[in-house]
């Protein structure tokens, strides 16, 4: 069976989208009610089986590997006081097996570049991608069913994993779209893909199907990756990378069976506080109540 146990998770980027916000805090450590949106990712390829976790980050975001490293202070605070359910929530942030590494990406190349940055850590092994501007949302409560959906789909179909999410018709010019042909995607199916359309014009794209942040990628994907030319913006994208490996194996497309909120949108960052804050256990009663009560 493959082993996967290696993600990369691109956290270098300024955070422009939520600025002023993100002058000093990073983007990824804002927080989505009690947790940093870097938590809520991490926790998701944790559940998802992954243990070596590895972030492409910036020197002025150190803030990213504070918060998973022991504060004794603050626990010693919290032990005294009795506040045994903080003092968990800070302490058994991570399973003991788990590891972080972090790799620096000096300029914003892209993010094919952010990746790259990567491969000396992920070597030959096969490897996984997740943005942490997107949090992935299932009502049901586990929030990595769809990720190990794509693990389980890559292991079965010996084919990479993209994961997909239905956009209205007119929004498919502000994503990257995947061409199935005429595949219909039902929640957790994979279907092989033709070719991968970056932001198409309204009417000409082959699908609704956006791709959302969350790759299971074969090894041979860094090799491509340290051959891919500058493309859009100057920067070397990740979706060139897999549409050359399109021509040399099997890549589908999962279409996923919970929901997407942007948290790198101001738009998104507030749907995502109301969406998770109304099935967090000490906020959703009162935030619902809160909601239901308004006038809009």
């Amino acid at each position: 069976m493959t082993i996967l146990r290696k993600i990369v998770i691109p956290v270098a980027g300024l955070g422009t989208r939520v600025l002023p916000a993100s002058k000093v805090i990073p983007k990824e450590m804002l927080t989505v009610v009690d947790k940093p949106v870097i938590q809520y990712v991490i926790e998701e390829a944790v559940n998802a089986g992954f243990s070596e976790i590895i972030l492409v980050t910036h020197e002025r975001k150190k803030a990213l590997e504070y918060h998973f490293e022991p504060h004794p202070e603050l626990e010693s605070v919290l032990e005294i006081k009795g506040k045994t359910a903080l003092l968990n929530s800070v302490r058994n942030i991570l399973p003991a097996d788990v590891r972080i590494f972090t790799v620096l990406q000096q300029e914003p190349l892209g993010l094919g570049h952010a990746v790259l940055c990567a491969a000396p850590l992920i070597e030959d092994d096969d490897f996984a991608v997740i943005l942490p501007d997107v949090l992935v949302f299932n009502p049901e409560g586990d929030h990595s069913v769809d990720l190990k959906a794509c693990v389980d789909a890559f292991r079965q179909n010996h084919a990479a994993q993209i994961m997909v999410e239905a956009v209205p018709d007119d929004q498919v010019c502000n994503y990257g779209i995947v061409d199935c042909g005429d595949a219909e995607f039902r929640p957790g199916e994979s279907h092989d893909i033709i070719a991968m359309v970056e932001k198409p014009a309204v009417g000409s794209a082959p699908s609704n199907q956006s791709i959302i942040g969350r790759y299971i990628l074969p090894a041979r994907t860094m090799e491509l990756l340290k051959e891919t030319q500058p493309g859009a913006g100057g920067e070397i994208q990740l979706t060139d990378a897999i549409n050359a490996l399109i021509a040399e194996m099997p890549v589908q497309a999962i279409s996923m069976q919970g929901m997407t909120l942007d948290c790198g949108s101001k738009l998104g960052y507030l749907l995502a506080n109301i969406k998770f804050g109304m099935a967090h256990p000490e906020t959703g009663d009162a935030l619902k109540a809160w909601l239901k009560a308004q006038d809009f």
